[in-house]
């Protein structure tokens, strides 16, 4: 198992219909397989995500957050780890909003 205790991902893409900005920085948090972070952006006031870290080191996450109109989004996301060379970790992710209009995107996050 992936130990993300400590690391920080910023995102390098996201789909259009996200509200992740390519200028936030998710602080990871683990302990065993039980994963969390808080996080912030330019349109996002306030998020977490809870995730369970399975044997590959994958991620099975539901996130909240409050974004800038003052809505409340809620989603869930897959996310695929690949080491890269240097040894760092880039993030594969599949998610979908369960809230709104239940789109689906996806994104990538690299550990700085």
């Amino acid at each position: 198992m992936i130990n993300y205790d400590g690391k920080i991902f910023i995102p390098l893409s996201n789909s259009e219909n996200g509200e992740v900005d390519l200028g936030m920085q998710f602080h990871y948090k683990q302990s065993g397989n039980l994963l969390t972070s808080e996080y912030v952006g330019a349109n996002i006031r306030s998020g977490h995500l809870i995730a369970l870290v399975d044997e590959n080191g994958c991620l099975d996450m539901r996130y909240h957050q409050i974004n800038d109109r003052g809505e409340i989004t809620t989603g869930i996301c897959k996310s695929t780890p690949e080491i890269k060379p240097d040894g760092k970790i880039r993030l594969y992710e599949k998610w979908q909003w369960t809230s709104g209009d239940l789109s689906e995107g996806d994104s990538i996050l690299e550990e700085l």
